[in-house]
């Protein structure tokens, strides 16, 4: 597959949070694009990629959303969990240049307004506060020792000198 951008692992990779469970819509992969921390911010580099994967035979439209083939499924497989987003994007950018699609598929047409009123209704959404499973949780404040209870042991009962 030729030319390889990060925007195409960006994709790859955010397509697969987004459509763990079912097909994603494109708001879903706009939230989990910036969960990740690369937010959509060059439309049509992303509609390009989103045409790109469809022609490959990596991204196929399903019902009202978009899911990832088996192939596309397998290049993400064998990530470090503990990797850092641009360590990921490197690794899937390195197998992805190493794909040969076996033969051209239909393109999926993507336009950058889509992915304009993707990125609006994601803002919509995220300044409502509804129920996006993609936003970020909000850190607690206190520390870890506030947690546990003061003057208990942390492994069971106090000891019993006799």
């Amino acid at each position: 597959m030729y030319p390889i951008h990060d925007t195409d692992a960006q994709l790859l990779l955010a397509t697969l949070i987004a459509s763990k469970r079912r097909p994603a819509a494109l708001s879903e992969i706009v939230a989990a694009a910036e969960f990740m921390g690369c937010p959509v911010t060059a439309p049509k580099a992303w509609a390009s990629a989103f045409e790109r994967f469809s022609t490959h035979g990596l991204l196929v439209a399903e019902g009202e959303g978009y899911v990832l083939t088996a192939v596309a499924q397998a290049m993400a497989g064998g990530l470090p969990r503990k990797a850092e987003t641009d360590e990921r994007v490197f690794l899937v950018r390195e197998k992805l240049s190493a794909y040969k699609p076996l033969a051209e598929s239909a393109p999926i047409e993507m336009s950058a307004e889509q992915f304009e009123a993707a990125l609006a209704e994601h803002a919509a959404l995220s300044q409502q506060g509804g129920k996006n499973l993609l936003m970020p949780k909000p850190k607690r404040d206190d520390d870890d020792r506030s947690r546990r209870p003061q003057g208990r042991r942390p492994f069971g009962n106090a000891r019993r000198r006799s």
